[in-house]
């Protein structure tokens, strides 16, 4: 079901406000004076954020990942800046979905072998704030976190490697074997925290697998500007199983708080994963014919 364009509806700032609030439960007063100020500016937010994050009242349509993945994305992003007053509403959403701070953890482990891991204490912030009960945004369900764990579908994705065979460990990457070479203690130790956080080999008892861990790094690689690095953790995302769209959404996650121009960086990595796959596959065509013509000049003649 489509949204009615912007043209078709008030564009009246009190008419923008009751609808931003309508999606998404409430509003925070910093908007207010934007919604008077600039109207049409804050609808064409709203709008946006609301497709992006599923908002209330928004059909998810063909959009390939659940609200709560979404959420695994956005609140380490807000939180890598600092943002623990967004954040925290965030989280109390994240907890109306039933997901509990273990698998938030998780997902901030995965954020933070871009961000550093000092950027998990900002998500751990941000759950005790949204525990708090003198914070005003969002609705807390009662009892707080969730006691159990519901599912959602990215819990079952990304658990097993499908494609490739090359080495997972962040020691074998060029620039980690030149740093090895002289201080290969350092090198160790770093390389231990990033394939335990992406689950180099694979999910084990983990709850998110290592597919939408990578979803998870690449909207992070992508906000600092690693086109090559976040072109490289598509193509394991890939490995593991997930998908285009899947890649592109999560990208799109962290548009509210970077920018287009991340996004714009993003669809250049996907772009390059694209070129480096094509690469692969007339490789391994050309291999094929090799080995078949190579198969036909060996048969005895007659």
């Amino acid at each position: 079901m489509k949204t009615p364009s912007a043209n078709s509806e008030d564009l009246s700032p009190e008419a923008i406000l009751e609808r931003a609030t309508k999606a998404r439960g409430d509003i925070f007063p910093e908007w207010k004076p934007v919604a008077y100020a600039v109207p049409k500016t804050y609808d064409l937010i709203n709008r946006t954020v609301s497709y992006l994050h599923q908002y209330h009242g928004q059909s998810a349509g063909a959009q390939a990942l659940s609200g709560p993945m979404r959420e695994l994305i956005a609140i380490p992003a807000l939180c890598a800046k600092g943002d623990i007053r967004h954040s925290a509403n965030h989280v109390r959403r994240l907890y109306r979905m039933g997901v509990t701070n273990k698998v938030l953890l998780e997902a901030a482990s995965a954020y933070a072998t871009v961000t550093g891991w000092a950027s998990m204490t900002f998500v751990s912030l941000a759950i005790m704030e949204a525990n708090n009960p003198d914070y005003p945004y969002g609705q807390l369900p009662e009892g707080g976190e969730p006691k159990t764990l519901t599912p959602f579908p990215e819990l079952q994705m990304g658990r097993a490697r499908k494609k490739g065979k090359s080495s997972e460990s962040l020691l074998d990457t060029p620039e980690w074997r030149y740093a090895a070479g002289i201080d290969p203690e350092l090198a160790k130790r770093c390389a231990a925290f990033v394939d335990h956080c992406l689950l180099a080999g694979g999910a084990t008892d983990e709850h998110l697998g290592a597919g939408p861990r990578e979803l998870i790094a690449i909207a992070a690689l992508c906000t600092r500007g690693e086109v090559d690095l976040a072109a490289q953790h598509i193509l394991r995302a890939y490995d593991y199983g997930m998908t285009k769209r899947q890649v592109l959404e999560a990208i799109a996650c962290v548009l509210p708080m970077f920018g287009m121009v991340t996004g714009q960086l993003g669809w250049r990595a996907m772009r390059l994963a694209d070129a480096s796959r094509e690469v692969g596959r007339r490789k391994t065509e050309g291999g094929r014919k090799i080995a078949k013509t190579a198969k036909k000049s060996k048969k005895p003649r007659h």
